[in-house]
């Protein structure tokens, strides 16, 4: 025993290795791989335990990884097969003759009853080493014991049900006490709550299991020999603890729901599987006199949890009298049976035998199977030998079968990571719908297969199942995969052809107006997927021949829509004639193309709408290229037709603010030719400054004149100031207008005392109207009466303008006394002048001894200076190089210019030989122009301080180091 699994350990090294001594082969393979390539290990994998008991094994229980076996008369082995190398034996100190007859361990493994055959049982919890007497238990042979699986623990089993020989149904509980001073009975009571019976009388109890099902159900199994009995009661909230006797008094009336069969071999037992620990059972097996009647369990039921029953009938190699069975045990697709020299494994979805295993005479007897229900391990033992079955991988068949029983859910449930036998389970799935004719079924199913496609579709077309087939191709397609183009081209074109034929062929019938509605619905669906939109795109023309080719206008348009041809689909309904669904489409989907393109026709019939989707575009569109669809339009000469063009061109020229030249030259001819009135407010509002006037004005010019727009060519002519064309013209319409004409040019009062001259010969020798030609001179002050009278006839008397010709003779008295007025002031303002300069000249300032300049701070009196009025005092050499940088080059050039005039006139003269007068005069001539010089001099270098002066001002924003010289001085500063 020093380590039980050594040998199991080995096999499973050995068969890693060996699996991947495989792997490494590489064998190719296409496609699915073959299941057979892979080692075939066998559901049970049977191994024998490397363990020589030192007496005959009376009995073995194994539960959570625990086992326990009774050797001999006296000794208990228990193993935590965790820790195999780890055993622990137990003498359970009995000195007379009584041998273990059975025992029962808990599904925590922590509980372990020991039934004698004298009648007495023992009680051994994992966490001691002594065994304990359970008195109240004393004179009852037990059968079984139905554990509490929700109540029990390590230190307390719950309320549990016992089952003894005679028939009788007991409720104990045991517990066990620790850390106690005094030693107490673990049982805590141990009570009769019923009897069972059978024809004969009262039977063995031959096992006992508790559930609980919902809403606080309790189910209670008890089986005899021929008898499966079934306990149902809800127990109330809180009773948990109090035990079963409700649950059987129910029953204490009438019999319990029950199963019987005839024969009996003298026991029977009862095995069941649970998916996951602490969870109910989802089906039993049990192992009867005629069979094995085996199903699921369901909780929903009201009466009997037994669903889906099913027997299992011995084949004729069980003797039921020689070779009967002993033990059964049930996994998730099997129950095995233990016969005295082998074991059989029988499907329970098929009820075939799917293993058989022979064990040799020298091993002895089979003597009892039992089932770890947490690890799920498989213990069969002898007298001698100890063997433990490995379920592996117990579904990988179970497809097969459930695909055989046509349960092909199921069947796909099971196969879903081996797509190999999926592929398999759908084919069978499809030619099982194709057989029953439930075609559309079939279609689903075939099309996630990887059979052959034109062997398919031959055949739904065989079958003249087209809408078989289009579920087919479609479920083909939705599979493919993006790269996969050519196919998906394919089926993509063939599935259009048929759903055209099938519109076709049902649009006539109206029984089947839903199936056509129906249908349509799914072509809609079909061509607008977004999986299928690259494909239709890119094979759009081939798409549009075939909707051409049936006839189907409408899917055409449905189809354009989708791929956005909406330039198709505006032709199609003017072909039609349908222009304000035409417009619709262009409004919404704001395409500025196709504006350009169907305004032409468009406009022609709902001149309106149209203007107005213009408008609602509005920046988007450009009105240049809208022009031709109007003008095209206008020239059909309605004036409402005009109106709308106006109104448009109107909306560019006010709302948006357009500048183009065409828009607003085109505005002008429509206003030309049908609105005067707003021809003249529109050139009034455009202005008079020709820099920001849109329209062309010799066009505008030509056009108003063409139409005899007197007025707006008299305002075209002040735009182009040729005030002389527009007074001429104004005297044709207007002398007031004329008159306002004559006033701009403002700057030129020659050119204003021509026009108002136009105007007063016009007034006096086409209308004759002295008057009027008076009141031209008081209109404009640049006329005077001497300017008309010559435009007058010779008999007019003097009486009609001798008023003015008196107001003129006053205007000149003023004038000249204004100008007396003038002189006298210009007089007396030279005088205060000369004044001035006169005391400018006697003005002076004293400069002390210690003085310095105010640029070089050296003494001031050592050279020659200049002293302002601000204070500030400048040696002449000094003040010199500050003024010269900073003017302008022609003061800089004429400065330089004065310097070499005064450096010649200092120079003596070379004549040695000169008359006396001469040289008189020639020096006064120098002395005067060396003065003259020093003055113009003077007048540029002192004009201002340097300090206080623009100079200063000028200079604010130049730094105090010249960029040449910042390098250098700041070199200096390190």
């Amino acid at each position: 025993m020093a380590s039980i699994l050594d040998e199991y350990e080995d096999s499973l090294s050995r068969s890693a290795s060996l699996q991947q001594s495989r792997a490494n082969v590489g064998i190719p393979h296409s496609g699915y791989v073959n299941a057979r390539l892979e080692k075939e290990t066998p559901i049970f994998n049977k191994q024998r335990i490397d363990f020589a008991p030192p007496e005959k094994i009376n009995s073995l229980v194994v539960s959570c990884n625990q086992l326990c076996m009774s050797l001999g008369r006296d000794t208990l082995f228990r193993i935590d097969l965790g820790k195999a190398d780890e055993p622990n034996q137990v003498e359970l100190g009995r000195k007379d003759e009584a041998r273990v007859y059975k025992m029962f361990l808990d599904h925590t493994g922590s509980h372990l009853v020991i039934v004698l055959n004298t009648g007495e049982c023992l009680y051994l919890n994992r966490s001691v080493q002594k065994v304990r007497t359970l008195s109240r238990w004393k004179g009852h042979l037990i059968e079984s014991v139905g554990w509490n699986k929700f109540l029990g623990s390590e230190t307390n089993t719950g309320p549990i049900l016992v089952g003894t020989a005679q028939g009788q149904i007991y409720e104990a509980e045991i517990s066990v006490s620790e850390g106690s001073l005094f030693s107490t009975n673990p049982d805590q009571y141990f009570r009769l709550v019923y009897t069972l019976e059978e024809e004969a009388g009262p039977t063995p109890v031959c096992c006992l299991e508790i559930e609980r099902g919902l809403d606080g159900k309790c189910f209670i199994i008890a089986t005899t020999r021929k008898r499966l009995f079934q306990f149902v009661g809800k127990v109330p909230e809180g009773t948990e603890q109090q035990g079963f006797g409700f649950v059987f008094g129910m029953h204490a009336d009438h019999l319990p729901s029950f199963r019987e069969f005839p024969a009996s071999f003298g026991y029977s037992e009862i095995a069941f599987y649970t998916p996951k620990l602490r969870s109910s059972p989802r089906s039993f097996a049990w192992m009867m006199g005629n069979g094995v009647l085996y199903g699921t369990l369901d909780y929903g039921r009201p009466d009997s949890i037994l669903s889906d029953e099913r027997v299992w009938v011995y084949p004729s190699d069980v003797d039921v009298s020689a070779n009967k069975p002993i033990s059964i045990v049930l996994t998730q697709f099997h129950f095995l049976l233990l016969l005295p020299d082998r074991v059989k494994a029988v499907c329970t979805l098929n009820g075939q035998v799917v293993f058989q295993d022979l064990f040799l005479e020298k091993f002895g007897s089979l003597k009892r199977m039992i089932k770890d229900p947490t690890v799920g391990q498989i213990w069969i033992h002898t007298e001698k030998v100890v063997f433990r079955y490995h379920v592996q991988r117990e579904s990988r068949d179970v497809w097969k079968m459930y695909m055989n029983i046509n349960k092909f859910d199921l069947a796909k449930e099971y196969c879903k990571d081996r797509p190999e036998c999926l592929d398999i389970v759908l084919a069978r799935e499809a030619e099982h719908s194709f057989q029953n004719k439930r075609y559309l079924d079939s279609a689903k199913c075939y099309a996630l297969t990887q059979n052959y496609f034109e062997e398919i579709a031959l055949k739904f077309i065989e079958a003249k199942q087209e809408e078989a087939l289009m579920e087919f191709l479609l479920k083909k397609l939705a599979s493919l995969k993006s790269s996969e183009k050519t196919q998906t081209t394919l089926l993509t074109t063939w599935l259009t052809e048929l759903y055209l034929n099938r519109l076709g062929a049902l649009e006539g019938e109206t029984s089947k107006k839903n199936v056509y509605e129906e249908t349509r619905e799914k072509f809609c669906s079909f061509l607008s997927s977004p999986r299928n939109k690259e494909c239709l795109f890119n094979n759009r023309a081939s798409i549009y021949e075939l909707l051409a080719s049936h006839g189907d206008t409408e899917h055409m348009v449905y189809f354009s829509v989708i791929m956005q041809d909406y330039e198709r689909v505006v032709a199609h309904h003017c072909q039609h004639d349908d222009y304000d669904e035409a417009l619709n489409v262009l409004t919404r989907h704001k395409d500025e193309k196709l504006f350009y393109k169907f305004s032409p026709v468009l406009i022609q019939h709902i001149p309106k709408k149209v203007v107005d989707a213009w408008i609602s575009m509005g920046t988007k569109l450009d009105a240049r290229k809208l022009i031709p669809a109007l003008v095209n339009y206008s020239q059909s000469g309605s004036t409402q037709q005009i109106s709308e063009a106006i109104r448009y061109m109107e909306f560019c020229v006010y709302e948006l603010e357009e500048t183009e030249q065409a828009i607003h030259n085109y505005l002008l001819s429509l206003y030309a030719l049908c609105r005067p009135d707003s021809l003249l407010s529109y050139l009034e509002q455009a202005g008079t400054n020709p820099n920001r006037i849109h329209y062309d004005l010799k066009y505008a010019l030509r056009l108003c004149a063409e139409h005899g727009h007197h007025r707006a060519c008299v305002h075209v002519y002040k735009v182009m100031e040729l005030y002389e064309e527009a007074v001429d013209l104004a005297l044709q319409v207007d002398v007031d207008l004329a008159k306002s004409c004559a006033d701009l040019p403002e700057e030129d009062e020659e050119l204003r005392k021509k026009l108002w001259l136009k105007i007063a010969r016009h007034v006096v020798q086409e209308e004759k109207d002295v008057k009027k030609a008076m009141a031209c001179l008081s209109s404009c002050n640049l006329l005077k009466i001497e300017d008309v009278l010559p435009f007058f006839p010779d008999f007019v008397t003097i009486d009609h303008f001798k008023e003015a010709i008196c107001n003129s003779l006053e205007d000149y008295n003023r004038h000249i006394e204004e100008l007396k007025r003038e002189m006298e002031e210009a007089t007396q303002s030279a005088k205060r002048i000369r004044e001035d300069i006169q005391e400018m000249r006697n003005k002076y300032g004293s400069v002390e001894p210690q003085e310095k300049c105010a640029a070089c701070d050296f003494p001031l009196l050592n050279r020659p200076f200049y002293l302002f009025l601000c204070g500030h005092m400048f040696h002449y050499d000094c003040l010199f190089q500050a003024v010269f940088p900073n003017l302008p080059a022609y003061k800089q050039a004429k400065l330089e210019d004065l310097q070499k005039k005064l450096g010649a006139t200092s120079q003596p003269s070379k004549a040695h030989h000169r008359p006396k007068d001469t040289d008189a005069t020639s020096l006064g001539k120098g002395q005067q122009s060396r003065e003259q010089i020093k003055a113009d001099i003077d007048d540029l270098v002192a004009a201002e301080c340097v300090y206080c002066g623009e100079l200063m001002i000028r200079s604010i924003d130049k730094p105090f180091i010249e960029p040449q010289k910042y390098e250098e001085e700041r070199q200096s500063w390190l």
